[in-house]
């Protein structure tokens, strides 16, 4: 397999998850650029991706995850359990949706194996960082699935209707939060030839929502933040979104919630009292039930009917387009990787704020990893 470095890929261990972290499109372009790919057998069956095509496309298949213990760089979609981390050799990196800082015990194993990791979620927002972007790439596909799943648990149709038995109305769609999520519910909403809106307390979403065929939902409230991200509202902001809010939802059969901001908890945007004042047959899903819920009845993993109206808050949504959704993360991740994968080997060039804003520990700080010290 020639003397490069050696990138494994295992296969993903969390409860429900189908998408993986490399396709045979980009073991590919891995083993052009000199690198040697170590793969766990049958890691792409859930994502429709054969061990055969992997094979061609010049990777070594192993039965074990043991295996992948010599890996110099290990590739994954969600954190590698404790006990592979504890495996892997001094000194390895690990690139994927990492989240070191949400379980000690994790950060302390790859500490103790001075593991570089890059948490991709940590990439900086630029536009040169867009095709490394993970976070846009899933929620694409977690957007375009919520609105699906709303249209299967309405229970109404979502166009206009115009039959011998009368006119049915379209249904109303109300999508909260105009990130990429957001826009893609929109987009697939008014595909379904449901009326749409759209709100988001970042006034410069409107021209988004509105090129998408929405109407922008607009509640006197405007809390632009860093990194493209909405700030948090103060108390009397709150007050005068929820008042407001809480008039509009009367209206509307479908509610998309999609407000989050990475690393912290959802913003609390629908109450259980404006649930309770939908039409008897209305729908929320609740795209943020992650990291705690944009609506205040959602049950993380559930979906339950409060009163009369459905709460769905499902979890991990990019995964059911798993082989689309894995195209995407894997292009994301090998777009990073080439960023220190220079003629089969590792250069980390830390004045590139792609790799130095992204590295965890620090680049720079006193506890980096020794690999982490070097440049190229």
């Amino acid at each position: 397999m020639g003397n490069g470095i050696l990138i494994g890929v295992g296969t993903e261990t969390a409860p429900g998850e189908r998408r993986v972290a490399i396709t045979p499109e980009t073991c590919r372009k891995l083993t052009a650029a000199g690198a040697r790919v170590l793969l766990q057998r049958g890691l792409g069956k859930a994502a429709y991706m054969p061990d055969a095509a992997y094979a061609d496309a010049g990777a070594q298949l192993v039965d074990d995850v043991a295996s992948l213990s010599d890996c110099d760089v290990l590739l994954c979609v969600q954190p590698p359990p404790v006990n592979v981390i504890d495996r892997l050799k001094p000194g390895a990196t690990i690139v994927g949706i990492l989240q070191p800082d949400a379980d000690p015990r994790r950060a302390d194993a790859m500490r103790a194996r001075q593991i570089l990791g890059f948490p991709l979620e940590r990439l900086p927002r630029t536009t040169r960082a867009q095709a490394m972007d993970v976070l846009s790439s899933q929620a694409g596909m977690a957007g375009y699935k919520a609105v699906l799943m709303a249209a299967q648990l309405a229970p109404r149709f979502f166009p206009m209707l115009t039959t011998a038995a009368g006119t049915i109305r379209p249904s109303k769609v109300l999508v909260v939060g105009a990130g990429v999520a957001g826009l893609q519910a929109i987009a697939t909403a008014r595909r379904l030839g449901a009326q749409v809106e759209g709100f988001d307390v970042r006034p410069e979403t409107r021209e988004q929502i509105e090129s998408l065929g929405g109407k922008f939902v607009d509640l006197g409230v405007s809390a632009s933040g860093e990194g493209g991200y909405a700030r948090a509202l103060n108390d009397e902001e709150r007050a005068e979104q929820q008042r407001r809010l809480g008039e509009h939802v009367k209206t509307v059969d479908v509610i998309v919630c999609t407000a989050a901001v990475p690393g912290r908890p959802a913003p609390r945007i629908i109450t259980a009292g404006m649930v309770a004042g939908m039409r008897p047959g209305s729908v929320i899903v609740d795209l943020a039930a992650e990291t705690g819920g944009n609506c205040e009845s959602t049950r993380p993993g559930e979906t339950i009917e409060v009163g009369d109206v459905i709460v769905a808050g499902p979890l991990n949504l990019s995964s059911q387009g798993a082989l689309h959704a894995s195209e995407m993360y894997a292009r994301n991740v090998f777009n990073f990787v080439a960023l220190f994968l220079k003629d089969g080997a590792i250069a980390f060039d830390w004045n590139d704020e792609l790799l130095a804003k992204t590295a965890w520990p620090s680049a720079r700080s006193a506890d980096a990893p020794a690999t982490a010290a070097s440049t190229a």
